[in-house]
């Protein structure tokens, strides 16, 4: 396992280019975290941004405390590797339907009619736009 102080490498941002779930964790005080899965994606300048409901336990724990981590691991089947990205997170207003329709063509087959559907759906829904500004990276790789 190596640490990087504060950013993520062009070897982690290659890996997170790649259509795995993380798992994301915000600070709850004394409430135990309960990591989600989530979508995601490494930016060229090192964020991770993702997005949800303006209205979710995530984003109201986020507006009192904006500590949380994104863990990633590879898939069952490959050598194990995982990358963890701790830091704060802004809450963007802009940019989350747009963020949406990128990870969903990452994520989904948007040719099949039910995942556009689903996305049509999603996208009439309000987004915010979280992106998370690494303080700490963790990785290892076996």
């Amino acid at each position: 396992m190596s640490t990087d102080a504060s950013s993520l490498t062009a070897d982690d941002l290659e890996f997170l280019q790649r259509p795995l779930h993380g798992l994301l964790s915000v600070a709850a005080g004394p409430v135990p975290a309960q990591p989600r899965p989530v979508w995601f994606e490494a930016t060229a300048d090192g964020t991770v941004q993702l997005f949800t409901g303006p209205e979710t336990v995530k984003v109201r724990r986020l507006r009192r405390d904006p500590r949380a981590s994104i863990v990633v691991a590879a898939p069952v089947g490959e050598r194990e590797r995982w990358i963890s990205v701790a830091g704060t997170v802004t809450i963007e207003l802009d940019g989350a339907h747009d963020l949406a329709s990128r990870l969903a063509a990452r994520y989904w087959d948007l040719d099949d009619p039910i995942r556009a559907k689903d996305l049509a759906a999603l996208l009439a829904e309000d987004q915010v736009r979280l992106v998370l500004h690494p303080e700490t990276v963790h990785r290892f790789a076996y």
